[in-house]
């Protein structure tokens, strides 16, 4: 008879603790501003604030048993989440945060987090602005196991619309300039090459070394590298962006590569976003050698760099009127890539084994042609208009359900872009749109 799994075991176990007990200890480390030594993967959510589960069971237990001394009997990890669980607590898996989530931030936390805004190792090592908690009293999680799955070059041609020579000159920029943007019409797959490039250099699908942002009119400098934000109880503190996080993750890594990726990079002010980063960037100016020290931080803080294994691919849609041109200094800076809506053989046969009946599929290839064409010919549009085939890559399962799958993403989805194309000449927009549907 097989063994019970530990998750089975503590949830038909008589329970250690009520939810009431629970609960106690969470108002108490809130009352008293209780620093509790963090976990290292999975973390108690309760209010919006995140705890580290085993340390909250074992200040439960030692307020349910009156014994301040008493040790929590259970492993940390699946023992300690499946009880806690059981109880209707959130364990989720831990996310990168500077503070645990168990109280305001103090004046010590918030002086421990400038004097490690830097990217060299702190230190105490690398988690000194997590805990200073002796060794003996650390609760910490078991570091769980993670194999991504392998990505490999045979893996991105067979799903990437593009051919190897493409390809190569795509991967030989970033390489050479460590920073490459994507640019092109709507729908080209802007966003899926730039994930898959760096899975490509990452020989994995390992979404640990990527972070993701997207920029926007109201992104900052303060958002993406160093600002001055409120806790809980309306006190500010210094607090480090995105970027001064990853490279610090990168910098106590420097044997793997580490991706920045940047949607919409000319949706965000550029020059206010980057500040000084415009010249960290440089290929040739990484490292502790070139380091500024960014305005925000304290005179005696170590300077800021970015380490040589950091890799930034950024997103750009060149079809937006409300966007002004890109800063040339960051221009500058990157290796471009031109993307172009891809109609041919590649999206037929994609969609070909996909079920889409082959009369269909060269309809609509034929017919997204001609539009292009018609749009790259209109002075008051260009080539920068012309519509992607993105629009067009996730076709039903039920090859009878084609038809009408194609008919509402030309009614919902390209209907409205041409009408946005052509909003002063709305006759043009409807005509273009009958021609697809006929």
């Amino acid at each position: 008879m097989p063994a019970a799994s530990p998750e089975s075991a503590a949830a038909h176990a008589p329970s250690l603790l009520t939810r009431e007990q629970v609960l106690r200890a969470l108002r108490q480390v809130a009352r008293e501003g209780r620093p509790l030594p963090p976990g290292t993967v999975y973390e108690l959510v309760y209010r919006g604030r995140r705890y580290p589960p085993r340390a909250v069971a074992e200040l439960a237990y030692r307020l349910a048993t009156g014994n301040p001394a008493a040790q929590w009997p259970r492993a940390a990890g699946a023992p300690t989440n499946a009880l806690l669980e059981s109880l209707d607590f959130t364990i989720s898996t831990k996310r990168p945060v500077l503070t645990s989530g168990s109280g305001p931030d103090g004046e010590e936390t918030a002086r421990q987090q400038a004097e490690d805004l830097y990217t060299g190792l702190p230190k105490d090592g690398p988690e000194t602005f997590l805990s200073h908690a002796a060794p003996s009293t650390l609760a910490a999680e078991p570091a769980a196991p993670y194999a991504p799955p392998a990505y490999t070059r045979a893996d991105a041609l067979a799903e990437l619309f593009m051919d190897e020579a493409a390809l190569d000159a795509a991967v030989a920029g970033l390489m050479r300039r460590r920073n490459l943007l994507l640019q092109g019409p709507p729908g080209t797959g802007k966003t899926f090459l730039a994930r898959r490039l760096a899975w490509l250099l990452l020989g994995a699908q390992d979404e640990r070394r990527l972070e993701l942002v997207q920029f926007h009119p109201s992104y900052g400098y303060e958002d993406f590298m160093l600002g001055f934000r409120p806790d809980a109880d309306g006190r500010f503190h210094l607090v480090p962006g995105v970027l001064p996080l990853l490279c610090q993750r990168a910098a106590a890594d420097p044997g793997r590569a580490y991706f920045l990726l940047i949607d919409e990079v000319n949706r965000g002010n550029v020059p206010r976003i980057f500040g000084e980063l415009l010249l960290l960037l440089e290929a040739d100016k990484r490292g502790p050698a070139h380091a500024l020290r960014l305005p925000y931080a304290p005179p005696d803080l170590p300077r800021f760099f970015v380490p040589d294994n950091l890799y930034v691919i950024g997103t750009l849609n060149l079809a937006d009127r409300s966007l002004s041109p890109l800063d040339y200094a960051l221009r500058r800076r990157f290796a471009f890539v031109q993307l172009e809506p891809q109609f041919g053989a590649p999206l037929q046969g994609y969609l070909a084994a996909k079920g889409v009946p082959v009369p269909l599929i060269e309809r609509l290839c034929t017919r997204m042609l001609a539009l292009n064409q018609t749009i790259a010919d209109d002075p008051e549009l260009g080539p920068d208009f012309e519509i992607g085939h993105s629009y067009f890559c996730q076709p039903p399962t039920q090859p009878e359900q084609a038809e009408a799958w194609l008919r509402l993403v030309l009614e919902q989805e390209i209907g409205p872009l041409l009408a946005d194309y052509w909003r002063e000449q709305p006759a043009t927009a409807a005509a273009q749109l009958r021609k697809l549907l006929a």
